[in-house]
């Protein structure tokens, strides 16, 4: 399911149209389901499978990978598939941070926070989160957060108590005031978004005509790599971008920031790449999730893949 923003550029009075990227940053229409658990060689072992996948994000000690689905989280951990802690609310615009995650969504089955959950913070790992702002106002698929800086940026889809208007806004003290952004020279329509690691003022904007890049928090933004329809976006530890592009095949590539260099990396296959990150501890690990829920990791950069679940079914 995708939804359209409709921007107002201040300076020239024109609409852009955005639209979120349904593979990227989609609503789950079915809730996810988990088989049987089973006893594997003494050991407890649970069998996942997942409807939906809403992101990919590293604990920060780099030993988990966390996969938002519909009902929770799912971990992948040293060969073995887990059940998250907590409860099994339907995260949203989930990215991770040196002080936890961040994310958005809708509340757990039974649970007592408010629908939607607004802007939302966990810093053990999804036992618990805390509300940071507009619970039971908005839903934020499109959002992104520093990993060290924690400035959060933010696609608007509606007015709200602290956002007047749809469009891009940023927030430096956890949701409490934003600022907007009119999105001075992107083109086509908003399909990813990320934010640099150590520069407040950096996000990159991946649209349906390329990749863009802004210096002053999304006011204006310059092509980064043009061309291709950008399906996810990822800063690296060093500060490179992550590119996935679907056209005119599916491609992954890190480019450099400030000298354009674009080196293209191996994919494990020529399905689309909805979500990709870099573990924070381990420059060399990468995480990729496909549209037909694939996911890979990579431990060399790139150069061999492991597949551990297909088409939303884990492996052990």
């Amino acid at each position: 399911m995708s939804f359209l923003y409709r921007i107002r550029g201040y300076l020239f009075l024109k609409k852009i149209m955005i639209l979120t990227l349904a593979i990227i940053l989609s609503i789950g229409t079915a809730a996810c389901s988990k088989k049987a658990t089973e006893k594997s060689n003494g050991s407890e072992h649970v069998d996942m499978t997942f409807m939906h996948i809403h992101g990919l994000g590293y604990s920060t000690d780099g030993k988990q990978l966390f996969i938002p689905v519909h009902n929770g989280l799912n971990v992948y951990a040293d060969g073995v598939w887990s059940e998250g802690l907590g409860e099994k609310h339907d995260y949203m615009g989930f990215t991770a941070a040196d002080n936890g995650f961040y994310s958005s969504g809708h509340p757990a089955a039974g649970s007592t926070y408010k629908n939607p959950l607004g802007l939302i913070k966990s810093t053990n790992e999804g036992k618990s989160i805390t509300v940071l702002a507009l619970e039971g106002e908005v839903d934020l698929h499109g959002m992104t957060v520093g990993y060290r800086t924690h400035t959060i940026y933010v696609l608007n889809p509606q007015p709200n108590s602290k956002m007047k208007q749809p469009g891009l806004y940023y927030s430096q003290d956890e949701g409490q005031t934003w600022t907007s952004s009119p999105m001075t020279g992107i083109q086509g329509e908003i399909t990813a978004i990320n934010a640099h690691p150590d520069e407040r003022s950096i996000v990159v904007i991946g649209t349906t005509d390329g990749a863009f890049i802004s210096y002053d928090y999304g006011q204006s933004l310059t092509a980064l790599a043009s061309d291709h329809p950008v399906t996810a976006l990822a800063f690296t530890n060093s500060g490179d971008v992550l590119i996935a592009s679907s056209k005119p095949e599916a491609s992954l590539v890190s480019v450099n920031i400030e000298t354009k260099t674009t080196v293209v990396m191996k994919t494990p296959s020529s399905d689309v790449i909805s979500y990709v990150a870099q573990n924070p501890t381990k420059s060399d690990e990468l995480a990729i999730a496909t549209e037909q829920k694939d996911i890979y990791i990579s431990t060399d950069s790139g150069a061999t893949w492991k597949e551990i679940a297909k088409k939303g079914d884990i492996y052990e």
